[in-house]
């Protein structure tokens, strides 16, 4: 960051603003140093909480926009402890790998203070590290523009309400094919499930993307992104649409402006980051749609958008074969649980039902951590985050009539594990070289859904009210939908798979199995 702010680039980073009595990632702190590497590097920390509100909810976004061309997203979280390999190694003594902070257990113990990055927190003798899981995702083209439309919305927000009158943070000017395309008089964006096309009757029903950034409008006849919606989502099984903002007249004394992601050379600079994008490992053409949780307070929205949970429960409802899953928690409620409110549950109990009706093969997978990542054993007196975050994921899963486990067996009874199965992931070796051998859990923090290896889900998202309901934390996701197949089979028959969804479960799965590369064709039918 500082060697690209020396040359003239433009650095804006948006930081959750954390309750300091219930977190303590310290990102005073992290502003502080970010700030002190140039003058081009600005940073936002949001939410203020005394004069929002906001107390329980967070900014849980997890994404990097390069010049709005290229972006990551997904789970992985900028900050110490997060780097692992495919072989989550549980030890690391003396340090090669993962040096201070970086050998982290949250288990054992959670730094009280993240300025001594250097300094080891855990005796690396005795216990050992937490291996850590995790899904990201690079994005070249066309989805990156919405990804920098939705960090465009959030800073201005964050700006307006933090520091309006703070004039060395500006408020962001999109390109006009950033521009939200109503602004335009153009059609609004629709997530929308599409007929299986008559020459592939195999083919999935999925969501298909649908707007257009087309302008003939100068960027400075455009206005910001400073969102207020107008209108109300009109949501349905076959038709989903939402509306990410409208128009809003801004002060020009709350704030110079600065159009985000400009470049002097940018026809140069497609073509540099053409020849390298396909340098850096397999590719895939695909079609993508960004989607999201954002509400007033996170977005400036007048009505949450809830558009990843609607994605999830479509995918899951129109899935025909196989549903792979990997995420942090899984928290969620059927149809008449008044208190768990999001219903990927219910799509996955309805999904499993009509197969069964219909006397065909289905398989669901899911992949969770064995633990909650909080510090204290099970009966500690201080770890009551942990036991309740342990009853709610009990509640969904097996026990009580809450959950989902226990009104399949109800109706299916021994059947039941023919359809639906949970994991959890662990590793195990020394701590040093001739060492003792200890072992710990792979903590799965991953947000993954993979449906019929054509499509997937990966994004920031956990299965939970507070990360699908829209109105609390804020989320971002992408669902991407292969173009390219290549010849695989599903329960014993061929199936065209799609080429990158097929790919990043194999990964996975060999991954999680230690499969070398030889073996990889025993798991290419996730059913059989």
């Amino acid at each position: 960051l500082e060697t690209k702010a020396k040359q003239g680039v433009k650095i804006y980073i948006l930081l959750y603003k954390e309750v300091q009595i219930a977190l303590k990632i310290n990102s005073m702190y992290s502003k502080k140093r970010l700030q002190n590497i140039h003058k081009n590097v600005k940073v936002l920390r949001y939410p203020d909480h005394i004069s929002t509100g906001i107390y329980l909810w967070s900014h849980h976004d997890k994404i990097v926009i390069v010049d709005y061309q290229v972006c990551f997203i997904g789970g992985l979280d900028l900050c110490f402890g997060r780097y692992d390999t495919a072989e989550h190694k549980i030890g690391d003594c003396p340090p090669h790998i993962w040096p201070g902070k970086d050998y982290y257990n949250p288990r054992e113990s959670e730094p009280n203070s993240w300025e001594e990055t250097m300094k080891d927190e855990l005796d690396r003798t005795k216990y050992p590290r937490m291996p850590w899981h995790e899904v990201h995702c690079a994005l070249w083209g066309p989805p990156c523009r919405d990804v920098a439309r939705h960090f465009v919305q959030r800073w201005n927000h964050s700006k307006r309400n933090k520091a309006p009158n703070e004039h060395t943070i500006p408020l962001l000017m999109p390109h006009h094919h950033m521009v939200l395309p109503h602004y335009l008089g153009t059609r609004e964006i629709d997530i929308i499930t599409t007929a299986k096309p008559e020459k592939d009757p195999e083919k999935p029903v999925v969501l298909a993307r649908q707007d257009s950034f087309s302008s003939a409008s100068p960027p400075q006849d455009i206005p910001l992104l400073l969102p207020q919606e107008t209108d109300a989502d009109s949501t349905s099984e076959e038709n989903m649409k939402f509306d990410s903002g409208s128009r809003q007249d801004l002060d020009h004394r709350n704030g110079r402006y600065e159009f985000f992601g400009e470049t002097s050379e940018e026809s140069d600079w497609d073509e540099n980051v053409n020849e390298w994008w396909w340098q850096i490992g397999k590719q895939s053409d695909c079609r993508c749609q960004i989607i999201r949780s954002v509400s007033q307070w996170s977005a400036g929205t007048s009505q949450p958008e809830d558009s990843i949970h609607r994605a999830y429960c479509s995918l899951i409802q129109n899935a025909e074969h196989f549903i792979y899953i990997e995420n942090q928690f899984f928290i969620s409620g059927l149809e008449k649980d008044d208190t768990i409110l999001n219903r990927v549950a219910e799509a996955l109990y309805r999904r499993i039902l009509k197969a069964h009706k219909e006397n065909k093969c289905f398989r669901v997978v899911i992949v969770v951590p064995l633990l909650p990542g909080f510090q204290g054993g099970i009966d500690d007196f201080g770890a009551a985050t942990v036991r309740a975050l342990m009853h709610w994921q009990y509640r969904t899963i097996s026990r009580e009539r809450t959950s989902i486990l226990d009104n399949l067996n109800a109706l299916l009874g021994s059947k039941t594990q023919d359809y639906i199965s949970f994991y959890g992931l662990r590793s195990y070796g020394r701590l040093f070289e001739d060492g003792p051998i200890a072992t710990s859990q792979i903590y799965v923090h991953s947000k993954l859904l993979i449906v019929d290896d054509r499509i997937a889900v990966i994004g920031s998202s956990n299965i939970n009210d507070r990360s699908l309901l829209g109105s609390r934390d804020s989320e971002i996701g992408v669902v991407i939908e292969d173009k390219e197949f290549v010849e695989s089979s599903m329960n014993g028959v061929k199936w065209m798979a799609g080429k990158f969804s097929y790919s990043l479960r194999c990964s996975l799965w060999s991954e999680h199995l230690g499969l070398p590369a030889g073996e990889v064709k025993m798991i290419e039918d996730p059913i059989k």
